[in-house]
Parts: C-alpha cells; structure tokens; sequence
C-alpha cells in the first residue's frame, strides 16, 4: 500500500454533493483514507485485480460483515473515537444530516436512538467508523479483502466501503430510506417478530392463518410474511401487531420454539413499506453508482453485484423484499472440503451476525472476529 493512497481520503466517498435533496456535504478531510482506493491500489499491480485477489490463499483473504437496524447501542462509537478520521467521518455525518449523530450515539437517549430515521444513518457510520479502526490497526485485512455483505441498511455501508458509492452519498440515501421508513411504519401499526423453529415448523402455515386471523378483526389486506432468513429454522416475521400477537400465543401449534419481538418500529421487508419505494429510487437515481471493487452480495437473491444498475434496482427492491442472509452466508463461505474459510470481521454495532454465521457455518464462524465500537479493546 502506497503511502500516497494511506493519506488519501475516502476520496471518492467525502466531498461530492448529491445532485438531489442535499444542498451542501462537506469537503474531504484532510489525509482521510479511501478505502475504496486503497482497494485498487493494493491490486494495481496485477492485470485482474478481482481475480489476483481470489488467487490468495483463502485463509489470508477476508470478508466483512455490516450491521443493520437493531443492533444500534447507546455509547456506540466510543471506542472509534481515537482513531484517525472517525471525527471527522461523523462531522461530515453532521453536515448530510442537519443534527449531531456522535452525540445522539454516544448519550442517546435509547429510544431518541430506536427511531428508524435515527437508527439507520447511526449504524451506517457507525460500520464505516469500525473500518477506520479495523484500516489502523490491520491494515492488511482491507487490503485483502474479497467480498462484503450488509445486512439490510447495512447493504449501503457494504457498497460504500466497496467503493460503489461516496459516502455522502450513501448517507443521505440512507436518511431518505431512514424517513421514508419511519413513515411508513407510523402509518400501520406494525412490527416484527424473530422466531426460532424447528425442521417441521410450518412458517408458511402460520403466515396465513395469522391473515385470516387479521381479517376477522376486520384488517383489510393483513401482512404477515417472512421478512428475514437468519440461518436454517430461524424467521424473523413481519407484519401487522395483531398478526404477530397470535403467532406469538399460537407458537407451540406451528412448532416454535421461541419467539422475541424485535425493537423496530414497523413491519420491514414486506409491502406495508411500499410508500418508502419511491422516495428511495428518486435519490438513488440521483447519485453515481459505480461497480463495486469487492464482491458486494444483495440481500434479495444473495448473489453478488455485476452492474451498478442491478444495485439501484435491487436496493429499492429490498426495502419490500425478505432479506436472504442464510443463503447469502451460503454464497460468501461455500468452499471445497478442506479449503481453508477466509477471516470475517463483524464491523458495527453488535455480534449478531457473528452468531448468525455460527449457526450457518460452524467452520467459517472460526475465522469470525468482531470490531468493536463501544469500548477500545485494540481489536
């Protein structure tokens, strides 16, 4: 790595404006890092830099995981604070958002913090604020990086990172999306439920006799729909209150195991988000989207990225669509007997998709390590 790319500045992803809704983002600051360009540079030296990447030994490889809503903490963000460019990085956040995001990550108050508009943005630099600790302190895992997934909202941190998108930019699709949600989930009581099963639990079945449920209460058109495939028999459900209400009182009919309402304000990843969609596509059809530098895999099918259409079209998608984590786990770590699995680093607010990844891949979960944001532990 050239000591001209180390100081040169999430280049790409600081200065640029976003031709739609933001006015003014803030200039790069000074000596940041691109980790996009770090990246390129770091292949540059080879004709295919995708492909030399892959021709590593697979245990000197790594893979990054981003964090989505839900696993925001009051405090996050503290033990980022003392590496370079993390102020920065959350003074330019200020800038795109209009209020002070450090402050309302670092002291919260809790609830002011489980707002999907607040929520979102504040895991998003929160991720990228873990990179900038994970690019100080190992810098070799960036450079041999060679894929990213992110989970829901942290799909947009993924494609930053990969250099797909300006961090600006990002940021303020992510506001967009973030209010645009939040919105939509004020207008239909709603919210969703994590449920644990088992070989022959019948997900489906109580999807729809938890609508017919609804409609005897007299809700028209009742959701009720897996909204999130986390690892083989574990749902996360999402829906009307009253739909996941009796899925909860009814769980041991459909062989539930366990079941946990989870602290988000609406029912995400089905159609009662529909009126998010078009604000969502409006500012992304406004902003430059390029091939990502890494693999980047998509929440909806679980393949990964070929052209920057594909990431406009499939975004907007996934915000009405089941987030297909166990099958993009499948995808990322799905190897040869006996080849070795790559790193994985959790970079984010907490270890959820590190648990998740045990239960997918035992083997790959090995190489799993998490970055951590609330205290500085080095690591």
């Amino acid at each position: 790595m050239s000591l001209r790319v180390a100081r040169a500045a999430w280049a790409r992803g600081w200065g640029a404006g976003c031709r739609r809704g933001a006015a003014a983002f803030p200039p790069p600051p000074p000596r940041a890092v691109d980790v996009a360009e770090l990246l390129q540079d770091a292949t540059a030296a080879e004709e295919e830099p995708r492909e030399a990447a892959a021709r590593r030994p697979p245990g000197q490889c790594s893979v990054l995981l981003f964090p989505g809503q839900g696993s925001q903490l009051v405090g996050m963000g503290r033990g980022l604070l003392r590496y370079p460019r993390v102020r920065e990085l959350y003074a330019a956040a200020r800038s795109v958002l209009g209020y002070d995001l450090l402050e309302l990550s670092l002291r919260g108050p809790q609830e002011a913090l489980d707002r999907t508009a607040h929520c979102q943005p504040a895991v998003f630099v929160a991720s990228l604020a873990a990179v900038e600790k994970l690019h100080h302190l190992q810098p070799a895992v960036i450079e041999n990086c060679v894929a990213a997934a992110g989970f829901s909202v942290g799909e947009f941190a993924a494609l930053v990172f990969a250099g797909a998108m300006e961090f600006s930019e990002g940021l303020y699709a992510v506001k967009v999306r973030a209010e645009a949600m939040q919105e939509a989930s004020e207008a239909v009581p709603s919210g969703m439920l994590s449920v644990l099963g088992q070989p022959q639990s019948k997900f489906n079945v109580a999807c729809l006799e938890a609508q017919e449920h609804c409609k005897t209460l007299g809700i028209e058109s009742p959701v009720c729909e897996v909204a999130n495939y986390l690892f083989p028999d574990c749902r996360v459900i999402s829906g009307h209150l009253e739909a996941l209400q009796f899925l909860r009182e009814n769980s041991s009919k459909y062989h539930f195991r366990r079941t946990k309402m989870l602290p988000v304000s609406g029912g995400f990843h089905t159609r009662l988000m529909e009126p998010a969609l078009e604000p969502l596509e409006q500012v992304l059809k406004s902003i430059s989207v390029r091939k990502p530098l890494v693999s980047v895999h998509s929440n909806v099918d679980g393949n990964r990225y070929m052209q920057p259409r594909h990431i406009q079209k499939l975004l907007v998608r996934q915000v009405v669509s089941p987030v297909k984590w166990e099958q993009t786990m499948h995808a990322i770590y799905e190897r040869k007997r006996g080849t070795e699995f790559p790193q994985t680093f959790e970079v984010g607010p907490g270890k959820q998709l590190g648990a998740i990844l045990k239960s997918c891949n035992l083997q790959a979960w090995k190489s799993y390590r998490h970055v951590e944001v609330l205290e500085d532990d080095g690591t």
